[in-house]
């Protein structure tokens, strides 16, 4: 994930669930200690986040109907599940995703 990509997350992320979202929200979402984890952020917005951090947020941007629902996630597109019923599943999915999201924000 590249700096601008991060920025692009969290206009997505705040779009999913109907707020804008701040560095330190950011932050919260990646477990950084609040007393610098908006300078994190503000960094990677430049470089770009990695490890552990960046594959969490490839996670949680599931929420967003912006990004791809990930390939070891995507349960819904089995021979067991009817077409029909393959979009309702994946807004539940998202709407959990939402749901996690807005969680670990507080």
């Amino acid at each position: 994930m590249t700096g601008p990509e991060l920025k692009q997350l969290r206009q997505d992320l705040g779009d999913a669930i109907g707020r804008s979202l701040s560095t330190a929200d950011m932050a919260k979402l990646c477990g950084l200690e609040t007393s610098n984890g908006a300078d994190t952020i503000r960094r990677w917005e430049v470089t770009g986040p990695g490890g552990t951090a960046a594959e969490l947020l490839r996670i949680l941007a599931m929420a967003s109907d912006r990004h791809a629902i990930l390939e070891n996630f995507n349960i819904f597109d089995r021979f067991n599940i009817h077409e029909k019923d393959r979009p309702a599943r994946r807004e539940a999915f998202r709407e959990m995703m939402r749901d996690e999201v807005r969680r670990r924000l507080g």
